[in-house]
């Protein structure tokens, strides 16, 4: 898909900082992972002090995209929401990069003006609010480039801008048989936003905790609630 002359020389329409970018951008939120370790548990719908970790990381990512939409596998008809469900096109749970290139060919069909996706983990709901333009900023140029979140030593490949243009490489990346997203990301300028912590109680909390298991949800709660007190 060609996008003529540089993003950077595009309007900001929006008079946030923080989502500044939003325009350019579509919003994945990544559904599809089998939640293995969760004893049966579908992690979308996981209740975190009131509210799904769905909803939570939905809540987030809309005030820094144009749209949204959520890649996800099984049967769709168990999202009860309005946001697009979007389902893979590699079968057999061909892992996070499938559901980037089904969110790409997404954003094609129905959001030509966009330049990217921004994805984000279903499990991970106290992700920055200003992520996408943070990724945008770390950047730096009108390369196509890719951009992987990064807090402390610890890369984050599920939280990432990826170029739209990108789409037909990836999927030739795919049908390799290729899976890992750093690998993928590395043939394409791959740089990193550098994120800090989330103080809570002088405790710095990674902003990209994810609920991996059962043991997870009592803390993520606590989170919750005290990020909910900080901004009463």
């Amino acid at each position: 898909m060609e996008q003529s002359g540089s993003l950077f020389d595009q309007p900001v329409y929006a008079k946030d900082f923080t989502n500044r970018w939003a325009h350019r951008a579509v919003g994945a939120v990544l559904a599809g992972g089998q939640a293995t370790r969760m004893g049966g548990l579908d992690k979308p719908f996981i209740n975190i002090s009131g509210k799904s970790l769905l909803d939570r990381c939905v809540d987030r990512l809309s005030i820094q995209a144009d749209s949204v939409i959520v890649s996800a596998n099984g049967d769709l008809n168990r999202f009860d929401t309005d946001l697009p469900v979007v389902a893979d096109t590699f079968a057999d749970f061909a892992g996070p990069l499938a559901g980037i290139l089904s969110a790409m060919r997404w954003t094609q069909a129905n959001a030509p003006h966009a330049f990217w996706v921004a994805s984000v983990a279903v499990d991970t709901p106290f992700f920055p609010e200003d992520l996408v333009c943070r990724f945008v900023m770390a950047m730096g140029g009108p390369a196509p480039s890719v951009v992987l979140a990064q807090s402390g030593e610890n890369i984050h490949p599920t939280f990432g801008l990826w170029p739209v243009a990108l789409a037909d490489d990836l999927e030739d990346f795919l049908k390799s048989g290729e899976r890992k997203i750093r690998v993928w990301a590395e043939k394409h300028n791959c740089c990193h936003a550098v994120f800090g912590g989330i103080a809570i109680d002088d405790l710095d909390i990674d902003p990209f905790f994810n609920v991996n298991n059962r043991e997870d949800i009592p803390v993520a709660e606590a989170i919750a609630d005290s990020l909910a007190e900080l901004t009463a």
